[in-house]
């Protein structure tokens, strides 16, 4: 291994950067950008193959709650690989996909004790859509076909995610093979409280939208809403003002509608609470786990629902109609144990508590006053920070600059790993970066985190002139 780092190293120094591009078979996410190759992590950072030292403070897209090279996803992992990896799940149920499910009703509140696992947040997504719809479909109920969700809300990259969320650039290319959209406000009261309303006015103003949607559509064409809890990558990390989310469940119950609650990123442990939502006192009918489930070992997700939801289809039709090859993979099964159980047993949600306190009490002290910051938000170890022109008036930059684009890298040149984005306020205007660090993270990484973040900040808006 140490030789063909090396000979990558030696081979990268001797070829432009248009060879490189044409000598990989990899379509990349960016064709033209040349990506440093990573050759192995250890806690809360990663390297590269000049050995390079990054400090992971997003763990991609908040996937790596345990870190790099955890031991007890590693096992798991070559225990299970050892034994058996894959059976097709119209064949076989398998230990693995039965004690994860039974970990995960566990830890889910109320009545929420049925799981189907799934690969990714994406397929997650797609699945509730599809359960929701057959759900009223077995009550007999056939004019069940819309979904209202919220303004600059992401749900997913697969055709039905990508049409319940409602950030705008995603779907241009695709918006004649997607589903219509009904959209309701955001959960955004940086920039949508009136200065005479409290919180919890402001939360119950725009909670009623979700009923005078359902009065628009009629209610007996609404399936469900969907929402994350706390907004994620597109809108900056939004977490809901209090009584926000249970007028939300008032309105659904009202009108027999379900709470579709998207979790991908804000659940299994990332706000401090294994789903989000029990900070608000809420229960959602179906509610989608990814990311951090996995912890970035093995490609996990899931859906889980209500025993009322399961009850309907297992006593009616008695069949899921939807399905993905690798439904409940035996190694990502029992990965995704091993994960809970870590996070579990090691104290970590309380660890997650304290630190997400930390983080956004020295993002406070360092970058509060800031003539380029507008807002720190957060909940747990899932924090935002949106930047502006000016914080009086909270005008936005320029998107010319591309601020998030330049921050990522500056941040990446300096050894920091984040998540950036543009688009905040509407998917054009408005630049943010997102941190969701490891569950295992100290003060001494949340300091550095911090240090690190605020030089390059300062680097970034002077490379665009700010």
């Amino acid at each position: 291994m140490q030789n063909f780092k090396a000979e990558r190293y030696v081979f990268e120094q001797n070829h432009t950067k248009e060879q490189l591009l044409n000598m990989t078979h990899v379509f990349h996410r960016n064709p033209c950008a040349t990506l440093p190759v990573a050759t192995h992590g250890e806690g809360v950072y990663l390297y590269d193959n000049i050995g390079k030292k990054y400090l992971d403070a997003c763990g991609g897209a908040a996937v790596s709650c345990l870190g790099h090279n955890h031991p007890a996803p590693t096992k798991a992992i070559q225990a299970q690989a050892a034994e058996l990896a894959y059976v097709h799940s119209g064949f076989f149920t398998t230990n693995a996909a039965e004690e994860l499910a039974d970990k995960l009703a566990s830890l889910a509140p109320g009545d929420i004790n049925h799981a189907i696992l799934v690969s990714g947040g994406s397929e997650a997504v797609e699945t509730a859509l599809k359960l929701a719809r057959q759900y009223y479909v077995e009550r007999g109920e056939l004019s069940r076909k819309h979904f209202i969700s919220r303004r600059q809300s992401f749900h997913g990259n697969t055709l039905g995610a990508l049409s319940v969320g409602n950030n705008e650039p995603r779907k241009e290319p695709y918006r004649p093979l997607l589903m219509g959209s009904n959209a309701i406000a955001p959960c955004y009261p940086y920039r949508e409280q009136r200065e005479e309303e409290s919180e919890r006015e402001y939360g119950f103003r725009i909670a009623a939208e979700l009923e005078q949607k359902i009065v628009e559509l009629g209610p007996d064409s609404v399936i469900g809403f969907v929402a994350e809890t706390v907004g994620g990558a597109t809108s900056g990390v939004q977490p809901p003002v209090d009584g926000y989310l249970q007028h939300i469940r008032k309105i659904c119950d009202d009108y027999d509608i379900l709470l579709i609650l998207d979790e991908v990123m804000c659940g299994c442990g990332r706000t401090g609470t294994f789903l989000s939502c029990t900070q608000d006192e809420v229960v959602p009918d179906i509610v989608t786990l990814a990311k951090g489930l996995g912890a970035g070992y093995q490609p996990m997700a899931a859906t889980l629902c209500s025993d009322s939801i399961y009850s309907v289809i297992s006593e009616g039709s008695g069949a899921l109609m939807h399905g993905f090859t690798y439904m409940g993979h035996t190694i990502a099964c029992a990965t995704a144990l091993a994960v809970l159980n870590t996070i579990v047993e090691d104290g970590l949600l309380e660890n997650v508590l304290k630190q997400g306190d930390y983080l956004i009490s020295q993002l406070q002290e360092h970058l509060g006053s800031h003539p380029n910051v507008g807002d720190i938000r957060g909940r747990g170890l899932l924090v935002g920070i949106e930047f502006v022109a000016d914080r009086a008036s909270k005008k936005a930059l320029n998107p010319n600059y591309s601020f998030h684009a330049v921050l990522k890298s500056v941040c990446q040149k300096n050894g920091l790993l984040c998540y950036p984005a543009g688009g905040t306020i509407d998917g054009l205007h408005g630049d943010h970066v997102l941190l969701a660090p490891p569950y295992i993270a100290d003060e001494t990484i949340i300091n550095q985190i911090v240090e690190l973040l605020t030089d390059s900040i300062n680097e970034s808006l002077v490379q665009i002139e700010i």
